[in-house]
């Protein structure tokens, strides 16, 4: 009787735990997309408002995700000092891939990359996940 109870007791707590567990992951992918993407603005931002040289014909979004944690000169600062955007690359949590750099678990959309067909270029316009897996909300997590 006492394992009967119990064994019915795991077969629901068990599913419960993995979509708990799924969700957390989830919640940990739309942090790091926040984070990646905002400090790949505030790089256009700083570029559109003359703190970062710019190259002729260049966007303005930054050549790697690196680039954001590796700092760029301010050009309007006499010290030289950088500007940083991000203090490290967070890691896709959907990305199944132990050993792999975390910079290189994103894929890498380029601005002059169409949006249904992203693909890496000259610059970071946007970054997804490279998952093929569908998210709790029904939504491929690429496509997040």
């Amino acid at each position: 009787m006492t394992l009967t109870l119990l064994a019915t007791l795991a077969m629901i707590a068990w599913p419960l735990a993995r979509i708990a567990a799924q969700q957390n992951r989830e919640a940990e992918l739309r942090r790091a997309l926040w984070q990646i993407r905002e400090a790949i603005d505030a790089h256009k931002a700083a570029m559109d408002g003359g703190r970062l040289t710019r190259m002729v014909g260049a966007s303005g979004y930054p050549p790697t995700l690196a680039a954001l944690v590796e700092g760029v000169t301010d050009i309007r600062n006499p010290a030289g000092a950088k500007l940083y955007f991000l203090r490290r690359i967070p890691r896709d949590p959907m990305c199944a891939c132990p050993g792999t750099p975390d910079a290189d678990t994103w894929g890498l959309r380029a601005y002059a990359s169409p949006p249904d067909a992203p693909e890496a270029g000259d610059d970071v316009f946007d970054v997804y996940s490279t998952s093929v897996d569908v998210g709790t909300n029904g939504v491929r997590y690429k496509d997040w």
